[in-house]
């Protein structure tokens, strides 16, 4: 399938760039949102992030035929700031963060992401990870699968599931996509799995375990919001409620006087709001990118401007 940069105009737009910025798109993927970057400007600089060679390898390719001033750092962009840092860069015009699997990364096989084909049960956005789907399923104790099942996959019969893991890996190891996806319907029966599809939810959850996306998240957004020179901006585009909560509340947390001083006549600096909400409401995705490209769907946009 080819790759789409969701809310591609949204997401530029909200981002306000000036031609001599210093950008960063923290989830380079396959460079669609880096190229539009890129291509406005002229005497700034972007800095990419990305944890996937492959991405990395062919974005890199793309970049290059529209300019050179940008600079990919093969990294998690949880170490946002110190790579930042390493490039002698400390304050930035406006960042980047898209946090949907690129179609590439969900189509290819290999990487066993998707619940569609059959594939070894792998999901690393980095390769050089040790924690594979395979080590979540076949090592994690009954309670800590019901419990990232129900925390990171809000499926309802988390325990259930679970219970079936549990009881099918003492026979022999889990292995396959497939097997996996039969497994979490002998569990819950075809008559809730038709209705429900648990395995859309098992498989976001152990995905966000292997990856630690959400802990990431949080660790990330304070330390984007400190880069930002006064008028620079965020822009976040998330997938599932779970990163949309963390986003909306962090958002919500800065862009807000503290409670310990409110309502005093002269607010102290340290507490006051390091930024402002762009978009009280997320944006979302028009009738038309859905139409064209139906993985959209469940996409949101924040967008918040440093004070």
């Amino acid at each position: 399938m080819k790759h789409y940069s969701v809310m591609l105009s949204e997401a530029l737009e909200g981002l306000n760039i000036k031609e001599d910025g210093i950008y960063v798109d923290a989830t380079l993927g396959y460079a669609g949102h880096s190229s539009a970057i890129l291509k406005k400007l002229k005497a700034g600089h972007l800095y990419a992030f990305d944890q996937d060679e492959e991405a990395i390898k062919e974005s890199k390719a793309k970049l290059a035929k529209i300019g050179n001033n940008f600079t990919i750092i093969y990294s998690n962009f949880v170490n946002l700031k110190n790579k930042l840092k390493e490039q002698n860069i400390k304050k930035v015009d406006g960042i980047l963060f898209d946090l949907g699997l690129s179609s590439p990364q969900i189509d290819n096989k290999d990487r066993g992401f998707t619940f569609m084909t059959e594939a070894p049960l792998d999901m690393r956005m980095d390769k050089s990870n040790k924690l594979t789907a395979e080590k979540v399923v076949n090592t994690y104790s009954l309670e800590e699968l019901t419990n990232i099942f129900y925390l990171y996959g809000e499926e309802k019969q988390s325990k259930l599931i679970a219970k079936k893991i549990v009881s099918y890996r003492l026979d022999k190891p889990i292995k396959t996509t497939t097997e996996l996806v039969k497994i979490i319907m002998s569990a819950v029966g075809a008559k809730y799995f038709n209705k429900n599809h648990p395995e859309r939810q098992i498989f976001q959850a152990i995905r966000i375990e292997v990856n630690s996306e959400l802990t990431v998240l949080k660790k990330v957004l304070p330390d984007a919001i400190d880069l930002l020179n006064k008028g620079g901006r965020i822009a976040v585009i998330t997938f599932h409620s779970l990163e949309d909560r963390i986003v909306k509340q962090i958002f919500k947390k800065e862009s807000e006087i503290n409670d310990l001083v409110k309502g005093l006549p002269d607010i102290p600096k340290e507490y006051q709001p390091k930024i402002k909400l762009i978009n009280k409401k997320p944006i979302i995705p028009s009738e038309a990118e859905i139409k064209e490209n139906t993985r959209s769907k469940s996409a949101k946009l924040r967008i918040i401007e440093r004070l």
